[in-house]
């Protein structure tokens, strides 16, 4: 069995100068580190996760902390950071935590277990989280912290495209159904709304929602929040979106025409039948962020502590047109 010490003795150099060859290679000089890799992939040497950790100080693992696992949004996160793993040769270990603390001392708990972690819109304090990078490498999704590596998905400029596609149809009194409380990139969507409407003298009538689902578009197509003067909504999530669309036309209300409703992610935008999707959404890359993310912390360089925004795309689908006279309340 080929041993790094082998490789290190056909190289000509220390085992912990092989090391870093193989493991940090920005660390060393280019002509040995071409030597060693190559010697290495020519001598067959392959290490076994506790050896990787021996011989050079890294796991091969990457922690991801998400606030639910039952949350389909994340999904696509995790699967995009899994598969860069993947291709680096490494693997996930994937937990929840269902608040602030919870997340710092999760990932406090894994220092000499994961080489970095990866959080996906966390809740902890951004004075939190920059401490904890002091510990241990890391990187967020979804929720721009300055001074760390953090990769967001630009829905607040998505949502602004929403807001702006609703005005060009003729709403001018748009509904906006929040996230849960303590999402500061939803106050960045609302802001973005906000702004898009005021400009073109509409309104903007904001309300919250306790969880991104089905039921509580249901919940609030049964029990409708807004005035006789709205006549479209943007949801939070398209499971929120989808809720409303079924409640809504169990009310007799016609969606569009007297609703017009739209998501700002498309996870729940199906139901094509040849004429376009169901939903107007955007489409989130959210494959593409965790693949970002985990990137950055297996890299060989380290990652930029910087927020890097990733666009969105507006998709039209059928849930949306221009606006009838009559409101939801005439029902």
């Amino acid at each position: 069995m080929i041993r790094l010490e082998d490789v290190a003795r056909a190289a000509g150099v220390s085992k912990s100068t092989a090391s870093r060859a193989l493991s940090r290679p920005d660390l060393v000089a280019a002509g040995t580190r071409e030597k060693v890799q190559r010697l290495a992939a020519e001598m067959g040497l392959s290490l076994n996760p506790a050896a990787r950790a021996l011989f050079t100080g890294r796991t091969g693992t990457v922690a991801m902390v998400v606030p639910s696992l039952t949350n389909p949004y994340f999904g696509p996160i995790l699967a995009g950071a899994q598969r860069e793993l993947s291709a680096s040769g490494g693997h996930a270990l994937i937990s929840s935590a269902s608040d602030g603390d919870r997340e710092v001392e999760l990932a406090a708990s894994l220092l000499g277990h994961a080489d970095g972690v990866l959080l996906v819109t966390p809740r902890a304090p951004e004075e939190r989280l920059r401490e904890l990078a002091t510990r241990i490498p890391l990187a967020v999704i979804d929720r721009p912290v300055p001074e760390l590596p953090a990769y967001v998905a630009d829905t607040p400029r998505g949502v602004g495209l929403l807001a702006a596609h609703l005005l060009e149809l003729g709403h001018r009194r748009i509904g906006y159904v929040g996230g849960p409380d303590g999402s500061s990139l939803d106050r960045l969507r609302i802001d973005a709304a906000q702004d898009r409407v005021r400009t073109a003298g509409g309104r903007l009538d904001v309300v919250g929602s306790e969880s991104p689902d089905l039921d509580t578009g249901l919940r609030l197509a049964a029990h409708w929040p807004f005035d006789d003067d709205v006549t479209a909504v943007v949801a939070y999530s398209s499971y929120i979106a989808l809720g409303l669309l079924i409640g809504l036309r169990e009310r007799g209300v016609e969606v569009p025409g007297r609703m017009s409703v739209a998501a700002v992610d498309h996870l729940a935008a199906v139901g094509g039948n040849g004429s376009g999707p169901l939903l107007t959404a955007l489409r989130v890359p959210l494959e593409e962020l965790g693949r970002a993310a985990a990137a950055a912390l297996v890299g060989s360089t380290p990652a930029p502590a910087e927020v890097t925004r990733i666009g969105t795309e507006l998709l039209l689908g059928r849930s949306t047109g221009a606006p009838a006279p009559r409101s939801p309340r005439g029902t």
